[in-house]
Protein backbone atom coordinates (compact mmCIF):
# COMPACT_ATOMS: atom_id res chain seq x y z
CA UNK A 1 0.00 0.00 0.00
CA UNK A 2 1.78 3.08 -1.25
CA UNK A 3 1.02 6.23 -3.12
CA UNK A 4 -0.94 5.57 -6.31
CA UNK A 5 -0.15 2.97 -4.88
CA UNK A 6 6.76 -4.37 -0.34
CA UNK A 7 10.53 -6.10 -0.23
CA UNK A 8 13.68 -7.23 -0.11
CA UNK A 9 12.97 -10.81 0.30
CA UNK A 10 13.21 -12.57 3.54
CA UNK A 11 12.47 -16.23 3.99
CA UNK A 12 11.71 -18.34 6.99
CA UNK A 13 12.10 -22.05 6.44
CA UNK A 14 9.26 -24.28 7.53
CA UNK A 15 10.45 -27.84 7.87
CA UNK A 16 8.10 -30.08 5.90
CA UNK A 17 8.31 -33.07 3.55
CA UNK A 18 7.28 -30.66 0.77
CA UNK A 19 10.77 -29.14 0.98
CA UNK A 20 12.65 -32.37 1.53
CA UNK A 21 14.89 -31.72 -1.49
CA UNK A 22 15.60 -28.08 -0.62
CA UNK A 23 17.55 -26.51 2.21
CA UNK A 24 17.17 -23.13 3.85
CA UNK A 25 19.58 -21.53 6.27
CA UNK A 26 18.10 -19.12 8.81
CA UNK A 27 21.58 -17.82 9.54
CA UNK A 28 22.12 -16.31 6.12
CA UNK A 29 18.58 -16.41 4.68
CA UNK A 30 19.66 -17.91 1.37
CA UNK A 31 17.25 -19.88 -0.76
CA UNK A 32 18.96 -22.99 -2.17
CA UNK A 33 17.43 -24.86 -5.10
CA UNK A 34 18.06 -28.33 -6.44
CA UNK A 35 20.56 -27.06 -8.98
CA UNK A 36 22.81 -25.77 -6.21
CA UNK A 37 22.18 -22.14 -7.11
CA UNK A 38 21.62 -19.60 -4.36
CA UNK A 39 19.13 -16.74 -4.25
CA UNK A 40 19.81 -14.12 -1.63
CA UNK A 41 16.45 -12.77 -0.55
CA UNK A 42 17.20 -11.60 2.95
CA UNK A 43 17.86 -7.84 2.74
CA UNK A 44 16.49 -6.02 -0.24
CA UNK A 45 15.17 -2.74 -1.51
CA UNK A 46 12.35 -1.85 -3.90
CA UNK A 47 12.97 0.19 -7.03
CA UNK A 48 9.43 1.54 -7.14
CA UNK A 49 8.32 4.30 -9.47
CA UNK A 50 10.50 3.33 -12.44
CA UNK A 51 8.43 0.79 -14.38
CA UNK A 52 5.30 1.11 -12.24
CA UNK A 53 3.23 3.88 -10.64
CA UNK A 54 4.73 6.33 -13.10
CA UNK A 55 4.22 8.14 -16.36
CA UNK A 56 4.97 5.40 -18.85
CA UNK A 57 7.20 7.31 -21.23
CA UNK A 58 10.59 6.56 -22.73
CA UNK A 59 11.96 9.75 -21.19
CA UNK A 60 10.96 8.59 -17.71
CA UNK A 61 12.29 5.05 -18.21
CA UNK A 62 15.63 6.41 -19.45
CA UNK A 63 16.15 8.87 -16.61
CA UNK A 64 14.64 7.51 -13.38
CA UNK A 65 16.95 4.50 -12.79
CA UNK A 66 20.30 3.53 -14.26
CA UNK A 67 23.09 1.09 -13.50
CA UNK A 68 24.69 3.44 -10.98
CA UNK A 69 21.59 3.08 -8.80
CA UNK A 70 21.97 -0.70 -8.85
CA UNK A 71 25.64 -0.38 -7.89
CA UNK A 72 24.67 1.98 -5.08
CA UNK A 73 22.16 -0.52 -3.65
CA UNK A 74 24.84 -3.21 -3.77
CA UNK A 75 27.36 -0.90 -2.12
CA UNK A 76 24.94 -0.23 0.73
CA UNK A 77 24.88 -3.98 1.41
CA UNK A 78 21.54 -5.09 -0.02
CA UNK A 79 21.45 -8.54 -1.60
CA UNK A 80 18.47 -8.13 -3.90
CA UNK A 81 16.17 -5.64 -5.58
CA UNK A 82 12.43 -6.03 -5.88
CA UNK A 83 11.56 -4.50 -9.25
CA UNK A 84 7.90 -3.52 -9.66
CA UNK A 85 6.70 -3.37 -13.27
CA UNK A 86 3.28 -2.80 -14.78
CA UNK A 87 1.92 -5.09 -17.46
CA UNK A 88 1.76 -2.21 -19.93
CA UNK A 89 5.57 -2.13 -19.96
CA UNK A 90 5.70 -5.54 -21.66
CA UNK A 91 2.17 -6.33 -22.90
CA UNK A 92 -0.31 -4.48 -25.08
CA UNK A 93 -4.06 -4.59 -24.31
CA UNK A 94 -4.52 -7.01 -27.23
CA UNK A 95 -2.09 -9.46 -25.60
CA UNK A 96 0.85 -8.89 -27.92
CA UNK A 97 4.21 -8.31 -26.29
CA UNK A 98 6.45 -5.24 -26.27
CA UNK A 99 10.05 -6.13 -27.04
CA UNK A 100 11.41 -2.79 -25.84
CA UNK A 101 9.87 -3.41 -22.43
CA UNK A 102 11.31 -6.89 -22.14
CA UNK A 103 14.69 -5.49 -23.19
CA UNK A 104 14.56 -3.09 -20.24
CA UNK A 105 13.83 -5.93 -17.83
CA UNK A 106 16.63 -8.03 -19.33
CA UNK A 107 19.10 -5.14 -19.10
CA UNK A 108 18.18 -4.54 -15.46
CA UNK A 109 18.62 -8.21 -14.57
CA UNK A 110 22.05 -8.02 -16.20
CA UNK A 111 22.99 -4.93 -14.18
CA UNK A 112 21.93 -6.70 -11.00
CA UNK A 113 23.89 -9.82 -11.89
CA UNK A 114 27.01 -7.75 -12.56
CA UNK A 115 26.63 -6.23 -9.07
CA UNK A 116 26.01 -9.58 -7.40
CA UNK A 117 22.34 -8.88 -6.73
CA UNK A 118 19.24 -11.00 -7.16
CA UNK A 119 16.00 -9.61 -8.59
CA UNK A 120 12.33 -10.14 -7.79
CA UNK A 121 10.28 -9.33 -10.89
CA UNK A 122 7.09 -8.02 -9.30
CA UNK A 123 4.01 -7.55 -11.50
CA UNK A 124 2.72 -4.45 -9.75
CA UNK A 125 -0.31 -3.73 -11.91
CA UNK A 126 -1.94 -6.10 -14.38
CA UNK A 127 -4.41 -5.52 -17.17
CA UNK A 128 -7.66 -5.47 -15.20
CA UNK A 129 -6.07 -5.16 -11.77
CA UNK A 130 -4.76 -2.08 -9.99
CA UNK A 131 -4.80 -2.01 -6.18
CA UNK A 132 -5.70 1.69 -6.39
CA UNK A 133 -8.99 0.81 -8.09
CA UNK A 134 -10.28 -1.43 -5.31
CA UNK A 135 -13.59 -0.12 -4.04
CA UNK A 136 -14.04 2.35 -6.90
CA UNK A 137 -17.03 2.43 -9.24
CA UNK A 138 -15.33 0.46 -12.00
CA UNK A 139 -13.34 -1.73 -9.62
CA UNK A 140 -11.01 -4.49 -10.77
CA UNK A 141 -12.48 -6.82 -13.42
CA UNK A 142 -9.58 -9.32 -13.49
CA UNK A 143 -11.27 -11.96 -11.35
CA UNK A 144 -14.58 -11.77 -13.23
CA UNK A 145 -13.18 -11.69 -16.78
CA UNK A 146 -11.93 -14.89 -18.46
CA UNK A 147 -10.30 -12.74 -21.15
CA UNK A 148 -8.29 -10.70 -18.65
CA UNK A 149 -7.24 -13.87 -16.86
CA UNK A 150 -6.00 -15.24 -20.18
CA UNK A 151 -3.88 -12.11 -20.62
CA UNK A 152 -2.53 -12.51 -17.09
CA UNK A 153 -1.54 -16.15 -17.61
CA UNK A 154 -0.13 -15.35 -21.05
CA UNK A 155 2.06 -12.62 -19.58
CA UNK A 156 3.53 -14.98 -16.99
CA UNK A 157 4.02 -17.64 -19.63
CA UNK A 158 6.12 -15.16 -21.59
CA UNK A 159 8.04 -13.82 -18.57
CA UNK A 160 8.83 -17.31 -17.33
CA UNK A 161 9.96 -18.48 -20.75
CA UNK A 162 12.38 -15.53 -21.01
CA UNK A 163 13.69 -15.47 -17.43
CA UNK A 164 13.24 -19.06 -16.24
CA UNK A 165 16.90 -19.80 -16.88
CA UNK A 166 18.18 -16.83 -14.87
CA UNK A 167 19.59 -17.94 -11.53
CA UNK A 168 19.27 -14.48 -9.98
CA UNK A 169 15.54 -13.98 -10.73
CA UNK A 170 12.37 -14.75 -8.79
CA UNK A 171 8.80 -14.06 -9.94
CA UNK A 172 6.11 -12.25 -7.93
CA UNK A 173 2.70 -12.91 -9.48
CA UNK A 174 0.78 -9.77 -8.50
CA UNK A 175 1.20 -6.93 -6.03
CA UNK A 176 -1.45 -6.38 -3.35
CA UNK A 177 -4.76 -8.01 -4.13
CA UNK A 178 -7.22 -6.05 -2.01
CA UNK A 179 -10.86 -7.17 -2.09
CA UNK A 180 -12.17 -9.68 0.45
CA UNK A 181 -14.31 -11.36 -2.21
CA UNK A 182 -11.20 -11.98 -4.31
CA UNK A 183 -9.69 -14.52 -1.90
CA UNK A 184 -10.87 -17.68 -3.67
CA UNK A 185 -10.70 -16.37 -7.25
CA UNK A 186 -7.13 -15.30 -6.49
CA UNK A 187 -6.30 -18.82 -5.28
CA UNK A 188 -7.74 -20.21 -8.52
CA UNK A 189 -5.70 -17.85 -10.67
CA UNK A 190 -2.54 -18.61 -8.69
CA UNK A 191 -2.97 -22.35 -9.33
CA UNK A 192 -3.58 -21.83 -13.02
CA UNK A 193 -0.64 -19.45 -13.44
CA UNK A 194 1.79 -21.63 -11.48
CA UNK A 195 0.94 -24.59 -13.71
CA UNK A 196 2.01 -22.57 -16.74
CA UNK A 197 5.13 -21.07 -15.15
CA UNK A 198 6.41 -24.45 -14.02
CA UNK A 199 6.49 -25.71 -17.62
CA UNK A 200 9.06 -23.01 -18.42
CA UNK A 201 10.74 -22.44 -15.07
CA UNK A 202 10.52 -25.55 -12.89
CA UNK A 203 12.82 -24.19 -10.14
CA UNK A 204 12.45 -20.41 -10.21
CA UNK A 205 11.08 -19.15 -6.87
CA UNK A 206 7.51 -17.88 -7.27
CA UNK A 207 6.19 -15.37 -4.74
CA UNK A 208 2.63 -14.33 -3.92
CA UNK A 209 0.58 -13.00 -1.01
CA UNK A 210 -2.94 -12.76 0.32
CA UNK A 211 -5.65 -10.14 0.11
CA UNK A 212 -6.14 -6.82 1.94
CA UNK A 213 -2.99 -5.28 0.42
CA UNK A 214 -0.90 -8.38 1.18
CA UNK A 215 -1.83 -8.25 4.84
CA UNK A 216 0.21 -10.46 7.14
CA UNK A 217 -3.09 -11.73 8.53
CA UNK A 218 -4.48 -12.98 5.20
CA UNK A 219 -1.76 -15.48 4.28
CA UNK A 220 -3.91 -18.07 6.06
CA UNK A 221 -6.43 -17.74 3.20
CA UNK A 222 -3.91 -19.03 0.63
CA UNK A 223 -4.01 -22.69 -0.37
CA UNK A 224 -1.08 -24.97 0.26
CA UNK A 225 0.90 -24.93 -3.01
CA UNK A 226 1.09 -28.02 -5.20
CA UNK A 227 4.47 -26.92 -6.56
CA UNK A 228 7.88 -26.53 -4.94
CA UNK A 229 9.86 -23.32 -4.61
CA UNK A 230 6.90 -21.17 -3.66
CA UNK A 231 7.30 -18.28 -1.21
CA UNK A 232 4.45 -16.54 0.61
CA UNK A 233 4.83 -12.78 0.92
CA UNK A 234 3.27 -10.07 3.04
CA UNK A 235 3.65 -6.30 3.20
CA UNK A 236 4.04 -4.58 6.50
CA UNK A 237 3.02 -0.99 7.18
CA UNK A 238 1.39 -1.43 10.56
CA UNK A 239 0.21 0.55 12.35
CA UNK A 240 -0.86 2.17 9.06
CA UNK A 241 -1.98 5.26 10.93
CA UNK A 242 1.71 5.84 11.79
CA UNK A 243 3.50 4.68 8.63
CA UNK A 244 1.10 6.47 6.26
CA UNK A 245 0.25 9.48 8.42
CA UNK A 246 -0.94 12.57 6.52
CA UNK A 247 -1.02 10.57 3.25
CA UNK A 248 -3.59 12.32 1.05
CA UNK A 249 -4.46 9.14 -0.84
CA UNK A 250 -5.60 7.20 2.26
CA UNK A 251 -9.33 7.73 2.89
CA UNK A 252 -10.02 8.96 6.40
CA UNK A 253 -6.42 10.00 7.04
CA UNK A 254 -6.02 13.39 8.69
CA UNK A 255 -3.84 15.71 6.57
CA UNK A 256 -2.18 17.36 9.56
CA UNK A 257 -2.44 15.10 12.64
CA UNK A 258 0.98 13.84 13.80
CA UNK A 259 1.04 10.26 15.02
CA UNK A 260 3.72 9.17 17.45
CA UNK A 261 5.70 5.94 17.74
CA UNK A 262 6.19 4.03 19.99
CA UNK A 263 2.79 4.02 21.67
CA UNK A 264 0.19 1.65 23.11
CA UNK A 265 -2.23 -0.48 21.11
CA UNK A 266 -5.16 1.45 22.57
CA UNK A 267 -3.69 4.65 21.10
CA UNK A 268 -3.17 3.12 17.64
CA UNK A 269 -6.56 1.40 17.73
CA UNK A 270 -8.40 4.64 18.50
CA UNK A 271 -6.47 6.55 15.85
CA UNK A 272 -7.09 3.80 13.24
CA UNK A 273 -10.89 3.74 13.41
CA UNK A 274 -11.39 6.53 10.82
CA UNK A 275 -9.40 4.50 8.26
CA UNK A 276 -12.12 1.87 7.95
CA UNK A 277 -11.00 -1.23 6.01
CA UNK A 278 -7.43 0.07 5.77
CA UNK A 279 -7.20 0.34 9.56
CA UNK A 280 -8.92 -2.98 10.18
CA UNK A 281 -5.87 -5.00 11.26
CA UNK A 282 -5.20 -2.64 14.16
CA UNK A 283 -8.74 -1.52 14.99
CA UNK A 284 -9.91 -5.15 15.35
CA UNK A 285 -7.04 -6.21 17.65
CA UNK A 286 -7.98 -6.87 21.27
CA UNK A 287 -5.86 -6.04 24.28
CA UNK A 288 -3.52 -3.21 25.17
CA UNK A 289 -0.16 -4.27 23.82
CA UNK A 290 2.74 -1.91 23.15
CA UNK A 291 3.38 -1.26 19.47
CA UNK A 292 6.18 -3.79 19.11
CA UNK A 293 4.02 -6.60 20.53
CA UNK A 294 1.23 -5.79 18.08
CA UNK A 295 3.74 -5.99 15.24
CA UNK A 296 5.22 -9.22 16.60
CA UNK A 297 1.75 -10.76 16.76
CA UNK A 298 0.93 -9.82 13.16
CA UNK A 299 4.24 -10.98 11.70
CA UNK A 300 4.00 -14.16 13.77
CA UNK A 301 0.63 -14.89 12.16
CA UNK A 302 2.20 -14.60 8.70
CA UNK A 303 5.00 -16.96 9.68
CA UNK A 304 2.55 -19.46 11.17
CA UNK A 305 0.44 -19.45 8.00
CA UNK A 306 3.52 -20.08 5.86
CA UNK A 307 4.70 -22.85 8.17
CA UNK A 308 1.28 -24.52 7.96
CA UNK A 309 1.54 -24.40 4.17
CA UNK A 310 5.11 -25.73 4.21
CA UNK A 311 6.62 -22.70 2.49
CA UNK A 312 9.06 -19.87 3.32
CA UNK A 313 7.75 -16.35 3.97
CA UNK A 314 9.10 -12.99 2.85
CA UNK A 315 8.20 -9.34 3.52
CA UNK A 316 8.17 -7.65 0.13
CA UNK A 317 7.41 -4.13 1.32
CA UNK A 318 7.66 -2.13 4.51
CA UNK A 319 8.48 1.48 5.31
CA UNK A 320 7.47 4.83 6.78
CA UNK A 321 6.25 7.88 4.87
CA UNK A 322 8.34 11.02 4.67
CA UNK A 323 5.65 12.94 6.60
CA UNK A 324 6.24 10.98 9.83
CA UNK A 325 8.48 12.20 12.70
CA UNK A 326 12.06 11.19 12.00
CA UNK A 327 12.84 9.76 15.44
CA UNK A 328 9.60 7.80 15.48
CA UNK A 329 10.50 6.47 12.04
CA UNK A 330 13.86 5.25 13.30
CA UNK A 331 12.21 3.59 16.31
CA UNK A 332 9.64 1.85 14.10
CA UNK A 333 12.34 0.45 11.82
CA UNK A 334 14.33 -0.74 14.84
CA UNK A 335 11.32 -2.67 16.15
CA UNK A 336 10.41 -4.17 12.77
CA UNK A 337 13.95 -5.36 12.12
CA UNK A 338 14.17 -6.84 15.59
CA UNK A 339 11.06 -8.92 14.82
CA UNK A 340 12.29 -9.85 11.35
CA UNK A 341 15.46 -11.21 12.94
CA UNK A 342 13.50 -13.10 15.60
CA UNK A 343 11.43 -14.90 12.98
CA UNK A 344 14.15 -15.13 10.33
CA UNK A 345 12.11 -13.10 7.83
CA UNK A 346 13.86 -11.46 4.88
CA UNK A 347 12.65 -8.12 3.63
CA UNK A 348 12.68 -5.44 0.95
CA UNK A 349 12.18 -1.86 2.07
CA UNK A 350 9.86 0.48 0.20
CA UNK A 351 11.56 2.28 -1.55
CA UNK A 352 14.81 3.51 -3.10
CA UNK A 353 13.81 7.00 -4.29
CA UNK A 354 10.87 9.41 -4.38
CA UNK A 355 7.36 7.87 -4.02
CA UNK A 356 6.90 9.51 -0.57
CA UNK A 357 9.04 6.78 1.01
CA UNK A 358 12.31 7.19 -0.90
CA UNK A 359 15.38 6.35 1.16
CA UNK A 360 17.52 8.75 -0.87
CA UNK A 361 15.29 11.75 -0.11
CA UNK A 362 16.34 14.56 2.25
CA UNK A 363 13.71 13.72 4.90
CA UNK A 364 15.78 10.68 5.90
CA UNK A 365 19.20 12.41 5.90
CA UNK A 366 19.53 12.37 9.68
CA UNK A 367 18.74 8.66 10.04
CA UNK A 368 19.66 7.17 6.65
CA UNK A 369 22.93 5.61 7.77
CA UNK A 370 21.20 4.09 10.81
CA UNK A 371 18.35 2.73 8.67
CA UNK A 372 20.65 1.20 6.07
CA UNK A 373 22.64 -0.50 8.81
CA UNK A 374 19.44 -2.06 10.19
CA UNK A 375 18.25 -3.11 6.75
CA UNK A 376 21.50 -4.79 5.74
CA UNK A 377 22.65 -6.45 8.98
Amino acid sequence: MKKTIAFAAGIIFAAAPFFAQNSYSESDLVWKDDFGGNMNLSKGINFGGWLSQCYHTKEHYDSFINEDDVRRAAGWGFDHIRLPFDSEVVQNPDGTFIEEGFSRLEKFVGWAEDSGLDVVLDLHKACGYDFNDAGTENGNPLFSSPHLQELFVSLWNEVSSRFGGKKNVAFELLNEVVEQEAAEPWNDLIDRTLSVIRKNAPETPVIYGGIQWNSARTLRLLRKPEFRNVIFTFHFYEPLIFTHQKAPWVPGMSPDREIKYPASLSYFREESVPLGYKGKDVADTDGNLPGIELMRQMIGEACAAAENAGVPVYCGEYGVIDRAPVKGTEAWFADVHKIFREFGVGHAVWTYKEMDFGLTESHYDEIRASLIKMMTE
